[in-house]
């Protein structure tokens, strides 16, 4: 199924019921029962084409980069996305239950015109991955380029070529759809694990086998020296995924049931994080090894073995990866965002022309310059990213029991209208977790506050925002589990149970 579909101009001509055409196009309607085709599979291979890729690589070599010995970058892996995983799954469930993409569900905590301002915070960060990930792309291509024709090498403006043309061809993905992205996903994640596991054989051998490599000690000396890295590190981990784990619902709501989004994210991102981390680590320490250096990039790295096939090969799953990653994870979420804010005239392939040229102005080149400053870019979005985490779920698992009216997320004047269209408890709530996280960056006796951004502004968000909202079933949002639904003049009970098609 297209995102972007020949479909109603309102939701009373779908589902019979009323919605204010400034709130509803068909990219946010609610998914209808045919389009709920993605079983646990397509989850798992969702996670494991996501995450086989340059920026998961460079996530764990700016660890071994950092100072870890191999036992304590998988520890710190491994716990980062367990972690990750609890909101992952709660924001996946209103997805799956009702159909429903995430500017749509977080109207019911932020209010029905509120909800764009975590929508537009989630999309910059977004747009921001989305450049540098064609940053690494187009670096990819000019490092193949420079393999095969060897005189490129003095020709600066080749990278800016490649950089440009691989933007342009996940623009092309963008304007075919997201069944274009579970097509590509299905088959390139068996392709991406035969080519690690090809590239983890080459440089075993040339470093002599693992031996070399897993006993090279920790640079840290002390616990404290150690704690001092491992607690932004932890953070870096969980924010990687902080986007995912609010849009998570731009997938789940094409669920076949609860149990196929569950079983397969709680196998896939966990197992497949750390199967493809051990790569980077492993690659990286072999860097060590074999050229005296640790190179966390694994684009750098293949050039620098001087093999030709090796180094096309390698660059050809790159390139396979970051366009993966780069569409699934980085462009349905924020083109959902921005159609949110104009849902007459902004569709999902105009938001996604829209994510494409914001990553332009960005400026990726400067974020991906070190591992220190991607480490960085890490932690400093978790901390707007994780209160609107801990309000979502606050609200949707604690106060509204999993309950929503699914018309009244489309209309005004409804119990998600609040004041104007915004729930200020929600806004008082976002500021002080996004206070709290970030004001260690500048009073460095709150600084240990900064290094577990995420941890913190969800936690003080969530509790924050329990403590002033009411309690009461308007509030709430809370309505009967059994809706009465009119579907082109056919009326239908459907149970709002997980795994149902209710739209109610």
């Amino acid at each position: 199924m297209s995102l972007y579909v020949e479909g109603p101009t309102s939701l009373t001509d779908a589902y019979g019921l009323q919605a204010d055409p400034q709130l509803y196009n068909a990219d946010l309607a609610p998914t209808t029962p045919e389009y709920r085709t993605w079983t646990t599979y397509n989850y798992v291979a969702l996670w494991f084409s996501m995450s086989m890729e340059v920026t998961t690589y460079m996530l764990a070599s700016s660890l071994i980069a950092g100072g870890m010995d191999w036992k304590q970058a998988i520890a710190t892996i491994l716990l980062g996305n367990l972690i990750v995983l609890v909101p992952m799954v709660l924001n996946a469930h209103a997805g799956a239950k009702y159909g429903i993409p995430f500017p749509v569900f977080v109207r019911a905590s932020f209010g029905v015109k509120g909800a764009n301002i975590p929508a537009m915070l989630r999309a910059l960060v977004a747009c921001g991955w989305f450049g540098i990930q064609s940053w690494i792309g187009g670096t990819a291509i000019a490092q193949m380029v420079n393999v095969l024709a060897p005189r490129t090498t003095q020709m600066p403006a080749v990278t800016s070529i490649c950089f440009l043309g691989f933007w342009a061809l996940n623009m092309f993905v963008v304007w075919r759809g997201v069944e274009s992205i579970r097509f590509l996903q299905s088959y390139s994640a068996p392709f991406m694990i035969l080519m690690s596991l090809l590239l983890l054989g080459f440089v075993l051998r040339r470093a002599g086998g693992f031996g070399p490599l897993l006993s090279a000690p920790s640079q840290f000396h002390t616990t404290e020296s150690f704690l001092r890295f491992f607690f932004p590190a932890l953070t870096g981990m969980v924010g990687y995924w902080a986007t995912l784990s609010l849009n998570i619902p731009d997938f789940t709501r094409y669920a076949k049931s609860q149990e196929s989004q569950i079983v397969g994210q709680a196998f896939g991102l966990p197992v497949a994080m750390t199967l493809f981390s051990m790569l980077g680590i492993v690659c990286t320490s072999a860097s060590t090894v074999i050229f005296g250096e640790a190179i966390w990039s694994p684009v750098t790295l293949l050039g620098r073995f001087h093999q030709p096939l090796l180094a096309f090969l390698g660059l050809i799953a790159l390139l396979v990866a970051t366009l993966n990653v780069n569409i699934g994870a980085n462009v349905v979420g924020p083109s959902n965002d921005f159609a949110n804010l104009l849902p007459r005239f902004i569709s999902f392939r105009t938001g996604g022309l829209i994510t494409g040229a914001i990553g332009l102005l960005i400026m990726p080149w400067r974020l991906m310059s070190s591992s220190h400053n991607y480490i960085q870019w890490l932690v400093d979005y978790s901390a707007v990213l994780g209160p609107v985490a801990g309000i979502m779920i606050a609200d949707y698992i604690f106060l509204r029991k999993t309950r929503l009216d699914t018309e009244s997320l489309y209309r005004r004047e409804g119990p998600y209208e609040y004041r104007n269209g915004v729930n200020p408890r929600a806004i008082i709530a976002l500021l002080a977790g996004v206070t709290a996280a970030l004001i260690g960056r500048w009073v460095p006796d709150f600084a240990i506050l900064f290094k577990l951004a995420w941890f913190v502004g969800f936690g003080v968000a969530a509790m924050v925002y329990l403590a002033i909202m009411p309690h009461s079933p308007r509030a709430g949002g809370a309505t009967p589990l059994a809706q009465r639904i009119t579907v082109k003049g056919l009326d239908k009970h459907l149970e709002a149970a997980p795994g149902a098609s209710a739209r109610a």
